[in-house]
């Protein structure tokens, strides 16, 4: 007997249905903190009936902690806040002593535990990635390492390894993340998209791509001034990206996709998603963090939106 054909060209996701997505009409920002705190970098993802937040507080100092909520996967705009948050704090002494934000949160095939690449920093640069373990109760994590599992060490990557997100293909774990070149803050066209692997079976055994970076722009206008935030979707014939595209004044969201992380097909929509037109509305000034998942069936994005110099977190569906 002939064994089934794999997926085609004809099983992909077209462009246009992640062309679509609409703000909710109540309830945004779904997580929110009263201004100069952000609420912001949160991810999403559904075990059960329930959609799993982790996001990051950002205080007034700038001092990040993570944190978790919870909504029924029927509202996922329905957010109660866990009462231990936050979740988790920097460490005492390390790469992460000031900062821990950008939770991307994944089970695990290889052992039915949860994982969660984030975003560790002291106080000045770089910004690097860690690894969390936990084994379903969200409020609770372990630090796999003491030390980055994607260090800041290489030239496109030396002032920053951050902003991670995942998807699973077989036993390989591909990675996304934002590379900073350059130190200074105001220097957004060293921004990059960069790729790396780790195995199912050690997920704290990082391998970055020999091409990174793998994706610095589609060439056009929108984007031209740096790429960050992206995120990761498998779909049944190619990956999907998600990322934050800036102009030299406002961060927009565009998608792309690719089969092997080399050629990257940009949606021909581009932008996607840009800041409210209202002016005032909370997210009037710039969108980042665009997570698409799929809530109940319909494909949701989790996004950072920005009003003035705050970030919140709001929730748009296609």
């Amino acid at each position: 007997m002939a064994e089934p054909a794999g997926p085609t060209a004809s099983d992909a996701i077209p462009f246009e249905a992640f062309t679509r997505f609409r703000r909710i009409e109540q309830g945004n920002p779904i997580i929110a903190c009263e201004p100069p705190e952000w609420a912001a970098a949160a991810h999403a993802i559904v075990v059960d009936d329930t959609v799993h937040y982790l996001w990051a507080r950002r205080r007034a100092d700038n001092y990040w902690t993570l944190m978790h909520s919870t909504a029924p996967a029927s509202a996922p705009s329905a957010v109660e806040h866990d009462p231990r948050n936050p979740v988790l704090l920097p460490s005492e002494e390390g790469f992460d002593d000031w900062a821990v934000e950008y939770p991307f949160p994944f089970r695990n095939p290889a052992d039915g535990r949860f994982y969660v690449y984030y975003l560790g920093a002291r106080q000045g640069p770089p910004k690097q990635t860690g690894l969390l373990v936990g084994d379903g109760d969200f409020g609770e994590w372990t630090r796999v390492r003491g030390a980055p599992v994607i260090p800041a060490d290489t030239g496109y990557d030396r002032h920053g390894s951050s902003h991670p997100s995942v998807a699973i293909e077989g036993e390989t774990i591909h990675i996304i993340y934002t590379g900073r070149s350059q130190r200074e803050w105001s220097r957004l066209d060293s921004l990059t998209l960069c790729h790396a692997t780790a195995p199912t079976g050690d997920p704290a055994n990082v391998t970055k791509d020999a091409g990174n970076p793998v994706f610095t722009g589609t060439g056009e206008e929108w984007d031209s001034g740096g790429v960050r935030e992206t995120e990761l979707l498998k779909g049944p014939h190619y990956f999907h990206i998600f990322y934050g595209g800036h102009d030299g004044k406002t961060w927009r969201i565009g998608h792309v996709r690719t089969r092997d992380f080399r050629t990257f097909e940009a949606n021909p929509h581009n932008p996607i998603f840009a800041p409210s037109p209202h002016p005032g509305a909370w997210d009037c000034d710039g969108v980042l963090t665009p997570q698409v998942i799929r809530i109940g069936g319909v494909y949701h994005m989790v996004y950072a939106g920005k009003r003035g110099g705050e970030w919140q977190t709001g929730l748009a569906m296609a």
